[in-house]
């Protein structure tokens, strides 16, 4: 999970909405999606799909159905919780073990505000170390149990938290955009009504 050394087959977690109406929200995940896949095929590596979510499944597979290898949906789950990341964390590292892919992207949206969510691209496999400081010094840490036992039980978590993160970033995205999209229709409904009202008017008045 940490370095495989190699860079061919490329597994892209698409984390998109089960439901619409939220405007480009799934629309904008799904179009960095597509960018990524496009630039990986002309680069000659391989590509698969993992979709999270109904939405981005729906608009994938028109164009990339052959390549989409994994999908889960989350249409019941009412609040998002540990166990359902876990679940899709345990199945991309299981295909991982199994030798299915090198690398592993994360695609989602990340919430910045109700009018402001960013599509967001993260490498989770191989795992990405934070980056030093200029100028830290280097320190030499002993570890008990050894260094592979520990990192075996924290990468696969690692894998998992990251993927919690997403999904939550998802949700409050996801009710942003909807409240948003929401705000925009009812204004241009009113708009609209406004000017049937007005155009109403005008020709009663030119009858009578």
């Amino acid at each position: 999970l940490f370095r495989s050394g190699r860079d061919q087959v490329h597994m892209l977690v698409v984390c998109t909405a089960e439901r619409g109406l939220c405007g480009p929200f799934n629309s904008a995940i799904v179009r960095l999606a597509r960018e990524r896949v496009n630039a990986l095929l002309a680069q000659g590596k391989e590509v698969k799909i993992f979709c999270v979510g109904r939405k981005g499944y729906d608009q994938l597979r028109r164009n990339y159905e052959r390549l989409i290898v994994e999908h889960v949906e989350l249409r019941g789950v009412r609040s998002i919780g540990y166990e359902h990341a876990q679940e899709v964390a345990d199945k991309i590292v299981s295909m991982y073990d199994a030798g299915a892919f090198d690398v592993a992207t994360l695609f989602y949206s990340t919430f910045k505000s109700v009018i402001a969510q960013t599509p967001t691209a993260q490498q989770i496999i191989p795992a990405m170390p934070p980056a030093q400081t200029s100028g830290a010094a280097s320190v030499a840490y002993e570890y008990e149990p050894e260094e592979e036992e520990i990192l075996g039980e924290l990468l696969p978590r690692y894998v998992a938290t990251q993927v919690f993160r997403a999904l939550l970033e998802n949700a409050a995205s996801e009710q942003g955009a909807r409240m948003s999209a929401m705000d925009n229709a009812t204004r241009n409904a009113g708009e609209m009504i406004r000017k049937q009202t007005l155009t109403y008017n005008r020709t009663r008045q030119a009858m009578i």
